[in-house]
């Protein structure tokens, strides 16, 4: 009783520290099923800990954990709130369905030699990930941030079994990600230099007694800037589509359903915490920097995805354009705009996550990288993938009874209280020019006869029961929808510091 008591008690830290401890153990097994059966095991431990966290919070309140007892500024502190704890569940819970589909699609696309690698990087991700979203300081969240990415940049480089092009897609995102690190470290230099802590807590409120200070500005602009870079903004996002195109399939999954979201769950933490009592600085950041970002983000992915051949690449593109929607929601100001972007980061994991699975199931069955003529008649070929895969790609454009229009919905209502009727013409007139790419999709799937006229492909339960899953509850969550809503209501209320609009 008292063990299972101090287990509970520390789970804050142990659902970082678990997974951290296991990767090395993976990647030096030989034997890639039980390599497979440690991150299963760590995907498991990190999505009970992560609801147990969740449910303790909504009882109980905030969790505040100090490492070896010592207490902030001086020590380490991880807050378990309701945003964070909203976090760990949707990185948990992705994590896990991603290692399930990694067991099949791995033994195709990495040699047998580099799998229980994948394994040991793929923990220190979930790790890293893990970490980045809940420690309360700003030199730890950089820690966490360079774990997660650099055993990114290696999930991605050994796809370089399939397509030499993983090594480049793999270089660029280790040398963008690097930039990244760099501008956010250095902005943690500068407000360590005028504040003398580390702690975020700490930090907001002796930031607050010097909003008009140059070198907390230019702090917070390298911070932002480098955040900017890990969740793949426009400009900063041109490490995005080769990552996702030529990185084993499973390893899409992962960086998709979790990566990126951790980032910009960062970004708005530091906007919304450190930036509380700067009212003038954070318009000028919102409005002048990722108002327009996101902008040119949600025309840019949407337009070359439209042209896109190579759905990999295009999946990427739509991914560029859908952070742009997140990034839409955070630049409002609004406590309604910051809940629209929860929903998103939550909806669009799934999303794009099932859509990267059925991508890649395709490809591993066809032993090829999937084109859009490769999906003629796939339908008659694949049933079970072709039906996962409409059903994801209706609900990413917004239709009724998915998650996708609770997304659009939701984001749409912010921007109307908020009054920026440009940008709500903006949100529609794009989410009917997505229509453009997704069409193509659906329509070579179904309508179409097969090239070469073949019989049903036997399809993989490992493969896609995943899948399934995902497509399930893009419908069972945009109808029961009280989940997702609520916890991003609680999110956005936690993090957020005026009055809800």
């Amino acid at each position: 009783m008292i063990e299972s008591t101090a287990i509970l008690n520390n789970l804050p830290a142990l659902q970082v520290v678990v997974p951290l401890i296991l990767a090395p153990i993976a990647a030096l097994i030989t034997i890639p099923f039980l390599s497979w059966l440690l991150a299963i095991a760590g995907s498991l431990f990190c999505l009970f800990s992560s609801i147990v966290l969740l449910l303790k919070v909504s009882s109980s309140g905030t969790i505040n954990y100090y490492m070896g007892g010592w207490l902030p500024p001086y020590g380490i502190e991880y807050v378990i709130d309701d945003a964070s704890s909203f976090m760990i569940v949707v990185i948990s819970f992705m994590g896990l369905l991603a290692t399930i589909y990694a067991y099949t699609s791995l033994k195709y696309e990495i040699s047998k030699g580099n799998q229980s690698k994948v394994y040991g990087m793929w923990l220190l991700a979930l790790g890293g990930l893990l970490g980045l979203v809940t420690t309360g300081d700003a030199f730890n969240l950089f820690v966490f941030l360079e774990i997660s990415s650099l055993s990114s940049v290696t999930l991605v480089a050994l796809g370089s079994n399939k397509d030499k092009r993983a090594l480049t897609a793999a270089f660029n995102y280790l040398l963008i990600g690097a930039v990244g690190a760099t501008f956010y470290v250095i902005g943690v230099g500068l407000l360590y230099s005028v504040t003398g802590t580390l702690n975020i807590a700490d930090l907001t409120v002796k930031l607050s007694e010097l909003s008009g200070n140059n070198a907390v500005k230019a702090g917070i602009s390298f911070i932002v800037i480098g955040l900017m870079v890990k969740a793949a903004i426009y400009p900063l996002h041109i490490w995005l589509p080769a990552a996702y195109t030529f990185a084993p399939s499973a390893v899409a999954v992962l960086l998709t359903a979790t990566a990126t979201k951790a980032a910009l769950y960062v970004l708005a933490r530091i906007l919304f915490t450190l930036l509380s009592n700067a009212d003038e600085f954070t318009f000028i950041i919102l409005q002048w920097v990722l108002l327009p970002a996101s902008i040119v983000a949600i025309f840019f992915g949407t337009i070359k995805a439209i042209y896109e051949n190579d759905i990999k690449k295009l999946l990427a593109f739509s991914s560029l354009s859908q952070i742009g929607y997140i990034t839409i929601g955070l630049s409002l100001g609004t406590a309604a705009g910051i809940m629209a972007s929860f929903i998103h980061i939550a909806n669009h994991s799934m999303m794009k996550a099932a859509l990267f699975m059925g991508v890649g199931t395709i490809s591993i069955l066809s032993n090829q990288r999937v084109k859009l003529t490769n999906l003629k008649g796939l339908g008659q070929t694949m049933p079970i993938t072709s039906i996962c895969l409409t059903i994801v790609v209706l609900s990413l454009l917004g239709l009724p009874l998915t998650v996708g229009f609770i997304s659009k919905v939701f984001l749409l209502k912010a921007v109307f209280n908020h009054g920026n009727w440009p940008i709500l013409f903006i949100i529609v007139f794009t989410s009917f020019l997505a229509m453009g790419y997704a069409w193509k999709i659906i329509e070579q799937i179904w309508m179409n006869e097969p090239i070469d006229g073949s019989v049903n492909v036997y399809e993989k339960p490992s493969l896609y029961i995943p899948m399934i899953i995902l497509a399930c509850l893009n419908i069972i969550l945009g109808i029961y929808t009280y989940p997702i809503v609520n916890a991003s209501l609680q999110a956005s209320k936690a993090i957020f510091w005026k009055v809800a609009s």
